[in-house]
């Protein structure tokens, strides 16, 4: 179980992580710009950062996803994190 687990968290990671980072750094940016004075210069940040990629809206599913992400990164890397504890105290 744990091979097959460490798999799916190793294939599922990168499809996770792209929104997580495009929020995080969007984030960020966008509130660099709120604090220069800038904001009105840098809404199409704010745009991406809430799931708005100009072709496809994902607006409505997109905060859903990234907090299912997490959840799903926390939970399979604890249980990776503690079977792998498990493994080592039995050798």
């Amino acid at each position: 179980m744990s091979r097959r687990a460490r798999q799916l968290h190793r294939a599922l990671v990168p499809l996770v992580l792209l929104p997580l980072l495009i929020t995080l750094i969007t984030g960020v940016g966008f509130q660099i710009a709120v604090q220069t004075g800038n904001a009105d210069e840098w809404e199409w940040l704010l745009a991406l950062h809430r799931g708005d990629f100009a072709i496809v809206n994902l607006e409505s599913v997109y905060v859903f996803y990234n907090g299912l992400s997490v959840l799903f990164l926390l939970a399979s890397g604890t249980l990776l994190w503690l079977n792998s504890g498990r493994r080592n105290r039995e050798n």
